[in-house]
């Protein structure tokens, strides 16, 4: 193993484990507000416990990510030097506004939210709580615009004399399409992660017969929820895989295997080949569906691998410019198929809920095991839009082998790599038992009336601690 491969397998394994907590906390903290909203426009006991519950379950996940995200950092520095060094002028400066705003937006409103409760005026305590999630959606938006530039980079220009990408035009790097369509379609998906987590504790609790006033609104909650946001996932993936074929044709092209340029092109559900998926001996195919995809019309030509790759090495030189392309065949596949498994459980969730019928413990077993579904929808998409950028780190301008250290061996970038993987085991133990004991603890006991009813003043109360 080179430390070019040892290096990719540590920002795959410590990118993909804190990208397990970014979508629930985005999701969590957008469903809390609206519990803490329906609490105070109602005043029902049930949305004030509710709120409390789910935010816990919040606060935990939101720490973690915190943690595991500092490595990533770390990471550019010490295994990524010619990398940060050709993209820090540009990348750095999205990345610089997201600590020095949004993450401070949304660390010093949550902490109001948590310590707040009681003391502040409750319409200033509701608007604490969705200043939190504003600073989360805020924070998502700036880290995504800097990938979205390494997919397609605007708004710079080459200096040949220090061999450095230069900032000329910071808003086309905020408002590219790249960054708005992969926004869109990455906050929709945190939705469905919230959502199948909130159905999957609820259904949980809702099979033993416990709370069934606070748990029964929540599961529903939770089920519209996921329904909602994977159409707005659908929408915002089709015109995502437009703006990726204009962009990066190799990678729409690795997504189906697609050797020959064809049209109109069909989309494979499952197909059986070669292991380098250069050849296919059988496949499962929808007409015209890649076609659609890739142009907007069921008759629309799709270029194939073998055409890109004669462009790309004429407009970048010789090299082999294809992707693996097994992993982003499958990869595209599973994003897709662990999706759509969330919304039928969450459809099936509304269906077992209708009236006042309570989901059977089979359905609970399903209901907490389709919580992992669209983490590894989430997963798996982000593998696909990484895997299916190679060999380039920076689209068109900088390859994945030239951004490595090349200083640092491959005895060091081992040694972290095992340090890291071992210290996120660690950390993983620690998530599943804080969030295990807190779901089976479940809701703390109904508060007294006079602290339920919604009031919009402060008087003096003690300081306390909600959490």
């Amino acid at each position: 193993m080179s430390s070019l491969d040892a290096a990719r397998w540590q920002f795959g394994i410590t990118t993909v484990y804190h990208f397990l907590f970014v979508p629930l906390t985005i999701g969590l903290s957008v469903l809390v507000a609206l519990m803490q909203t329906a609490w105070f426009r109602t005043g029902a006991e049930r949305w004030l416990r509710a709120t409390k519950f789910f935010g816990k379950l919040f606060l935990i996940n939101f720490a973690m990510g915190v943690v595991t995200g500092i490595v990533q950092e770390f990471q550019f520095g010490m295994n990524w030097s010619d990398y940060s060094r050709f993209v820090g002028d540009v990348f750095g400066a999205p990345l610089a506004i997201e600590g020095l705003v949004a993450f401070f937006l949304e660390s010093t409103f949550l902490g109001l939210w948590i310590f707040g409760w009681d003391r502040l005026p409750r319409r200033v305590h509701l608007a604490t709580i969705w200043l939190a999630s504003l600073g989360t959606i805020l924070s998502a938006y700036f880290i995504l615009a800097a990938n979205s530039w390494m997919q397609h980079p605007v708004g710079f220009r080459f200096n040949p004399a220090t061999g450095r990408a230069e900032l000329t035009d910071f808003a086309a790097v905020l408002t590219q399409t790249t960054a708005l369509v992969t926004f869109a379609h990455t906050v929709t998906a945190a939705l469905v992660v919230a959502g199948a987590a909130v159905l999957g504790v609820s259904a949980w609790h809702l099979a033993r017969r416990n709370e069934a006033d606070v748990f029964r609104p929540a599961l529903r909650l939770g089920a519209w929820t996921v329904l909602v946001a994977s159409v707005l996932v659908i929408v915002s993936g089709d015109v995502q895989a437009k703006v990726m074929t204009s962009q990066q044709p190799m990678k729409m092209a690795a997504a189906e295997a697609l050797y020959d340029t064809t049209g109109p092109a069909s989309f494979s559900l499952f197909t059986v080949g070669s292991l380098d998926g250069s050849r296919e001996l059988w496949s499962l195919r929808v007409p015209g569906v890649l076609s659609y995809m890739a142009t907007g019309s069921t008759d629309g030509v799709v270029e194939g691998i073998n055409d890109v790759q004669r462009a790309e090495q004429a407009r970048f030189g010789p090299g082999d410019y294809r992707p693996m392309v097994p992993m982003t065949y499958w990869t595209f596949r599973f994003m897709i198929g662990f999706g759509v498994l969330a919304a039928l459980v969450a459809l099936a969730a509304l269906w077992f809920t209708r009236g006042d019928r309570v989901p059977s413990r089979w359905f609970a077993r399903l209901a907490l095991l389709s919580m992992a579904f669209p983490l590894l929808a989430n997963s798996f998409g982000w593998i696909f839009t990484e895997m299916g950028r190679q060999p380039w780190v920076v689209y068109g301008q900088l390859r994945t082998a030239d951004g490595v250290s090349p200083a640092v061996g491959v005895g060091s970038v081992l040694t972290s790599l095992v340090v890291f993987t071992l210290l996120y085991g660690g950390l993983a133990v620690v998530e599943g038992w804080l969030l295990v004991r807190a779901i089976t603890a479940g809701p703390a006991p109904a508060p007294p009336p006079e602290a339920v009813s919604p009031r919009d003043d402060a008087d003096d109360r003690p300081f306390a601690v909600a959490y």
